[in-house]
């Protein structure tokens, strides 16, 4: 194709102007110059039209266009530079609107020889078509920014984009704050799997997830329950998620409230509806759809009035202040009470619609239940006079409901716990009347008319916390008279020992702690040899034994004096006001005078003896409670181990030996690490065969500046300090390895038999301990028998069944050491999981010289074959006692007869 080098179009000049008309008439354009010699303006055919003088003359054309195009000739005339000039000028049209015309000029030549030339066109269709869609936009933006439903857009899950109520649910003060955030920030752990999942299956564009329930986290870490809807758009052009929720908080509260009601308060979303200036619905929502029953393409077009079935004028309805509530109609007919608010927007109106149908259903509801309620309900009105109460409150008040209602509460005679007549100001209605304040629980009795004293349990909330003082007032409360009572038989039973009804540990603690301005003795008392009564004679003699000894130490104090039982034959009296030592001491020897009286039980006459430890508390004294009972009893084993009989004072010597434990305590808390604590094994020998089967590993401390520390003191310090749990674990990890091995070198199957103290017994991860002991050992669970001594079984049988229970599932065996020492019985033990009962030695010690004793422990060992239990004797001595043992019938035995606790590798071969 040739190309013109001047420009020209192939054909000449007419071809080009043909040309330059087909593109002014392409882009809607007239042409016009201006002569700057001659001051000649000229223009092109249809400037008539665009200057909205159809027909016209060409003198009022040109007086008309030299009018609009004045300005460019001043500014060609003041302009040093040539350059294009733009210019927008309105004109009146001749319907009495305003066109909008765009004048467009260039400068030819100079300024005195030159002409301006330009082109005029008309922009007012494209102004109208702009002004559309900024109308659009913020009709739109008015529905997100209003909306009572939460709305972001988050972008590889980076928040993009939220409105202010997704800000208030989240929790901050600007939704600004949110526009960067990971929304995983406000997801809970639990969701964001589900989310995720949820997201992907939104493949194409407008693609929306079913409604549901999830929880989101405010910026606070608090969760919101919010209903939640996500729907696959755009953000600049990339694939995002824009999510609407609602916050159901109320919904759930709701719920828990009423219950079965539940269905009856479900949240419903709000139809928001967008109309122009005439009330023509433009906008429709998917809730409108749900709320109205009428589709969207049905309702556009259409005035709200009629798609909501009554008369509605949004205008009207903003200049009586916005807000109102009316009844609406669906579709179908069904009457709808909804609550509307409405906004203006530039290009007509936003409405809010709140269905409250099921919200006035469910207070009608809820007026039904609270007449059926147990419970007594009463309303407080603002004047401080009673406006409504329900039947309960008649029922409970002892009056009828029109002699409550119209009175005052204070006219009612209420009491507080101490019996005090309430001051005006301290009636609970008056005072959330006063501040809006709720109160929960106050317990208050008041007087009925018939004379009868009922406590209740008193709760006050303003009807409308939100409203100016004095509130409306609901005030509800129960009958907790029977309630009371029954908890003060509990609070006396929970701090009284049942068999004497003396204060029991728990309120002889509480009494220590609380009684500590005034000087004050502590007086530890034990029974002498008080387990032979319950051996011989029984423990339902015991028990008459242990009533007398209270009733007596009663007698024998003053009435300010606390008198209480702790357990087993251990008694406690705390003597107020007294520190003198021989004053004390008269005191000592008068109660264990009382004890010495002879006792009559079953018929027959008892001696009782007994031996009290003395510690003597004054003020600035630090000792807890539990310290001052802890040194009263350390005094008490100092009385018993002269003879009994007597009483002794916690003193200096003994307040060293207390310092000496506290030493050893301190360094028991490092001598796993140091490497101080081992085991030494006790072979158990099976009487049948005369074998040695199996060793019970026993815990040994060797510390460097003590030397050998007895057992009998460290395990004691451990158990009363937090260290049992951990140097039994060692000890059970060191003797597992240790057997394992030696199991190994003598390829046999001896056994291993581990004591576990009751503090162990609570330890949660006991099972996961035994557990990985026998894994790290190489150790099989059939081969290691974990022992429980019978007190720790008797303290909570049903709690040491269950950690029994557990233990059994590993595989180990089980056994109760020490019988005989406690107060359980075969039949108690029967339901616990064990296979093998230890005979306490103190039944071994004198059994070949007491047929009382061979008697009891044949019928232990008779007893425990016949429930499947094996029997071992502990503490044999002496091949008579081993004779005697085989001959009862018993299964195995160990004692320094046998063999003494020793180093594995010096155990003697089976």
């Amino acid at each position: 194709m040739a190309v013109d080098p001047d420009g020209e179009f192939p054909g000449g000049a007419a071809a080009s102007r043909e040309f330059l008309d087909l593109a002014l008439s392409a882009y809607g354009a007239v042409g016009w110059t201006i002569d700057f010699a001659t001051d000649e303006i000229t223009w092109m055919t249809g400037m008539d039209l665009i200057l909205g003088m159809p027909g016209a003359d060409e003198g009022k054309i040109r007086s008309r266009l030299r009018e609009l195009v004045e300005p460019w000739l001043v500014v060609a005339e003041e302009t040093a530079v040539w350059r294009d000039f733009d210019l927008e000028q309105p004109i009146g049209a001749a319907d009495g609107g305003t066109r909008i015309l765009h004048f467009h000029a260039r400068p030819l030549g100079d300024r005195r020889t030159g002409s301006l030339i330009g082109l005029v066109r008309d922009m007012t269709g494209l102004h109208r078509d702009r002004q559309a869609l900024t109308d659009l936009a913020d009709r739109y933006r008015l529905l997100v920014e209003l909306s009572p439903d939460a709305i972001c857009v988050h972008q590889d899950e980076i928040i993009r984009y939220a409105n202010a109520a997704m800000g208030s649910i989240l929790g901050v003060g600007s939704s600004a704050q949110l526009l960067g955030r990971r929304v995983t920030d406000f997801v809970t752990l639990d969701s964001v799997q589900r989310m995720r999942e949820r997201i992907r299956a939104l493949t194409t564009q407008g693609a929306a997830t079913p409604r549901a329930q999830a929880e989101l986290l405010r910026v606070d870490g608090t969760p919101v329950p919010v209903e939640l809807v996500s729907v696959r758009t755009t953000w600049e052009g990339r694939p995002a998620q824009q999510v609407i929720g609602r916050d159901i908080s109320v919904q759930k509260a709701a719920e828990a409230t009423l219950r079965y009601q539940a269905a009856l308060l479900q949240h419903v979303n709000n139809a928001i509806i967008a109309t122009d200036r005439e009330g023509v619905v433009t906008s429709w929502n998917p809730a409108a759809e749900d709320v109205y029953g009428v589709p969207a393409d049905r309702a556009l077009g259409r005035h709200v009035a009629e798609l909501v079935g009554v008369p509605l004028q949004p205008e009207a309805l903003l200049a009586d202040g916005g807000v109102t509530e009316a009844l609406h109609r669906r579709s179908d007919g069904a009457a709808l009470v909804i609550r509307i608010s409405a906004a203006e927007m530039e290009s007509g109106y936003v409405l809010v619609c709140a269905d409250e149908t099921a919200r006035r259903r469910a207070e009608q509801d809820f007026a039904t239940v609270v007449a059926a309620l147990e419970e007594g309900v009463v309303v407080v009105g603002p004047t401080g006079r009673i406006e409504s109460a329900n039947p309960a409150a008649e029922r409970i008040l002892g009056k009828t409901s029109t002699e409550i209602v119209g009175s005052s509460p204070m006219s009612w005679p209420v009491f507080d716990e101490a019996g005090n007549p309430l001051r005006e100001d301290d009636y609970i209605a008056m005072s959330t009347q006063r501040t809006g304040v709720p109160e929960n629980s106050r317990v208050l009795r008041i007087q009925r008319p018939d004379g009868r004293r009922v406590w209740l349990a008193i709760n006050s909330r303003a009807l409308n916390p939100q409203d100016r003082p004095p509130h409306m007032v609901v005030t509800s409360f129960t009958d907790i008279t029977e309630s009371r009572a029954a908890r003060e038989r509990l609070e006396y039973e929970a701090t009284h020992d049942p068999l004497t009804g003396l204060a029991n540990r728990t309120l002889v603690l509480r009494h220590l702690e609380q009684s500590r301005a005034h000087p004050m003795a502590v007086l530890f008392l034990d029974l002498d040899n008080f387990k032979l009564i319950n051996d011989s004679l029984g423990h339902g003699a015991g028990d008459d034994v242990l009533r007398t000894i209270g009733r007596r130490l009663l007698r024998a104090t003053r009435t300010e004096d606390l008198v209480g039982r702790l357990g087993g034959d251990e008694f406690v009296v705390v003597a107020h006001g007294e520190g003198d030592h021989d004053a004390l001491g008269e005191f000592s020897e008068r109660l264990l005078g009382a004890l010495t009286e002879p006792i009559h039980v079953q018929g027959r006459q008892l001696h009782v003896n007994g031996s009290i430890g003395v510690v003597v508390s004054r003020p600035g004294d630090t000792r807890s409670g539990q310290e001052l009972l802890r040194d009263a009893d350390v005094a008490m084993y100092r009385a018993k181990t002269r003879g009994g009989g007597r009483y002794a004072f916690f003193g200096v010597e003994l307040r060293e030996r207390v310092q000496r434990h506290m030493v050893l305590e301190q360094d028991l808390r490092h001598a796993v690490q140091r490497d101080q604590l081992w085991v030494a094994y006790q072979p158990v020998v099976d009487l049948r065969t005369d074998r040695m089967v199996a060793v019970e590993g026993l815990l040994r401390w060797t510390h460097p500046a003590h030397g050998t520390v007895s057992p009998g003191e460290f395990i004691s310090l451990a158990e009363q300090s937090d260290l049992i749990n951990t140097i039994g674990a060692h000890m059970l990890r060191t003797a597992t390895r240790q057997l394992a091995a030696e199991r190994e070198r003598r390829d046999s199957d001896l056994h291993l038999n581990a004591n576990l103290s009751p503090r162990q017994l609570e330890d949660p991860r006991l099972q996961s301990i035994v557990q990985q002991a026998l894994a790290a050992a190489g150790l099989p669970a059939r081969a290691l028998c974990l022992e429980v001594t019978e007190n720790a079984i008797m303290q909570d049988p049903a709690a040491a069944a269950r950690v029994l229970e557990e233990l059994r599932e590993l595989g180990v065996y089980l056994a109760i050491d020490d019988f005989g020492t406690g107060n359980s019985s075969l039949a108690q033990l029967r339901r616990l999981p064990l296979d093998i009962l230890k005979i306490d030695r103190s039944f071994v010690t004198d059994l070949v010289e007491s047929e009382e004793l061979e008697v009891i422990v044949t019928s232990i060992v008779d007893m425990a074959h016949a429930i499947g239990v094996n029997v071992v004797a502990e503490g044999v001595e002496t091949q008579q006692q081993l004779d005697l043992l085989r001959r009862i019938g018993c299964d195995k035995a160990q004692g320094y007869y046998l063999g003494k606790p020793t180093p594995i590798e010096t155990l003697p071969n089976p």
